[in-house]
Order: structure tokens, then sequence, then C-alpha cells
């Protein structure tokens, strides 16, 4: 795969994110900062890629309110394309919304429901010629997450505008990672799941990353990585398991890890990177981006 343009499927909307120094737990009431930034997973993917050189280009459902105006604008600001969005007249844009204590993630809640309610509306693009046809697909690299529906994410295994392109694909959240199942046997998706989501898909606990990526070879996917917060990570093929360590550094952030990883793989292969050498950038640029060296 040759760096440049790809497609970004998926959420975009506004972070909204709490964060405290202080260990908080269910009723804490503890002083801290309160941000809004351009997120969602697909977004954040998106920020990373550019970052790293490569063109993304945008498919996703943003209201045609104030908040999707300043959506919109910030996200050409980071140098996204944004000329294939669908702008609803009747949807708002979507929300996140999380609280971070020093002992991680605390809680959050994804409100995507204009993404859902959109539904395959994101997609014409792909099919009215812009970006491909049914005939003449899309051949590029495209990255998409679970944020979608169901029902849609199993249009799309079986869809012929994918038939040809390169699909990495990744939940939203641990509670939406059955969302893929359908796309599970495609034979071109490459998986991004972290321990727990894993489980989910293969309905079972795993110890690790390395048992987990080959659990997902034998529930029919082509090609998994699992990432284990700061424990080894794990890419997993028809070949071998391959395995690296994450940097250790002190954890700032949360919120948006597993983008950075997902992103920085794909941009890390499109250099020309393989193997473990793309894995051990992945978890690089995942640790700096949790260790709060990298801005959003």
């Amino acid at each position: 795969m040759m760096g440049g343009e790809i497609l970004c499927i998926g959420s975009v909307l506004w972070d909204v994110i709490g964060r405290s120094g202080a260990v908080m737990r269910l009723g804490s009431d503890v002083p801290g900062r309160i941000t809004r930034l351009p997120g969602g997973v697909a977004m954040n993917v998106a920020m990373t890629l550019r970052r790293f050189g490569m063109r993304p280009l945008l498919l996703t459902a943003v209201g045609r309110d104030e908040a999707g105006d300043e959506l919109v604008a910030a996200a050409e600001r980071l140098g996204l394309v944004t000329d294939h969005l669908y702008r609803s007249e009747d949807l708002p844009t979507d929300i996140y919304m999380a609280v971070e204590g020093a002992n991680g993630l605390i809680a959050a809640i994804a409100d995507a429901h204009s993404l859902e309610a959109a539904g395959d509306k994101i997609l014409r693009p792909l099919s009215d010629g812009r970006l491909g046809s049914a005939a003449e697909p899309y051949t590029g690299p495209v990255a998409l997450d679970g944020n979608l529906t169901e029902a849609l994410l199993a249009e799309i295994a079986e869809s012929p505008l994918f038939a040809r392109c390169d699909l990495r694909v990744a939940p939203a959240s641990p509670g939406k990672a059955e969302r893929l199942l359908p796309l599970l046997p495609v034979p071109a998706v490459t998986l991004y799941v972290n321990l727990e989501e894993a489980g989910l898909l293969c309905h079972r606990s795993f110890e690790d990353a390395p048992s987990a990526a080959s659990g997902l070879l034998d529930r029919g996917a082509a090609r998994a990585l699992v990432t284990d917060g700061g424990r080894t990570a794990a890419l997993a093929t028809s070949d071998s398991v391959l395995t690296a360590e994450p940097p250790q550094v002190l954890v700032t952030r949360v919120t948006g890890a597993g983008d950075t990883f997902m992103a920085a793989h794909i941009a890390a292969e499109a250099r020309g990177e393989t193997g473990e050498t793309a894995l051990a950038t992945a978890l690089a640029a995942a640790a700096a981006h949790v260790a709060g060296d990298v801005a959003t």
C-alpha cells in the first residue's frame, strides 16, 4: 500500500473530555480541565494519518448546525478533505463525552445517533462516481469504524463498493465490538482491537494479546492486531503471530489511543514498513499520545 489518499469512514464529532489528576471513583467531584476537540474514531484516525503525511477523506454525517459548521471548519484547518461529507438538515452533530482520572477512563457516553440515522447516505460518494461505483469500486486504503449500525456494516461486508479496497477496521468501543462480526471473514480486512474487544468478538476471554490475535484468526479473520494497554501487542496472520512491547510511559490521557495506534500502523505500512517494525512504530505513536507528547 502506497502513501497518499485514504478514506476514513465513521464517527466525526466533538469530543468533550473532562480530565483530573486525581484518582476517581463513582460520585467523585474533583477539579480538573474540560476540553472540546474534534474527535470520533474516524476523525482521530484521520488526524493522525494527516500528521504522518497522508491525505484523509472523511465520509460521515455532520449536522447543518453551528456545531457542525465549526467541526467542518476545524477539520479543514487540520488538512482533512471534507468535500464528501453528508450534511444533514435535521440531524444534529454527534458528540462524545468522557471523564478521565489518574486511574484511567472513568466513564464515557458516545452519542453517534445522527451517524446511525444517516445510514448508507454517507457512502453515496462510493457509488455515484465521485470516489467509485459498483462497476469501478474504490481501490485505495479505507479506515472504517464500528460506529455504523450493524446492518450497514453487514452490508459493507458484502458490498461490491468495497470489493477492491484495503479495508482497515476498528470497533468504536468494546460495547460496539460485536457489530464487526460480519466483517470478520472478509479476506481484505485488517482488524484493530484491544484485548477486551477481541474477547467479545470471539465470545471467550484471553490472557494476552498473542492468544487473542490467534483466536481472531480462528474465528475467520485474515489479519488481526491486538493491543493490551502497556502489555505485549500482537499481529496475527495466517503465516505468523508477531509481537512487540509498547514503550512504558506516564499515562496522562487514554481517549484516542487505539485510534492513534491504528492510524500510525496504516501510515507505517504505507511508508513500506512491515511486520514487527510497523507494529513497533504504531505502539510508539500510541505511547506518545497517552503520555501527552502529541498535540491534539
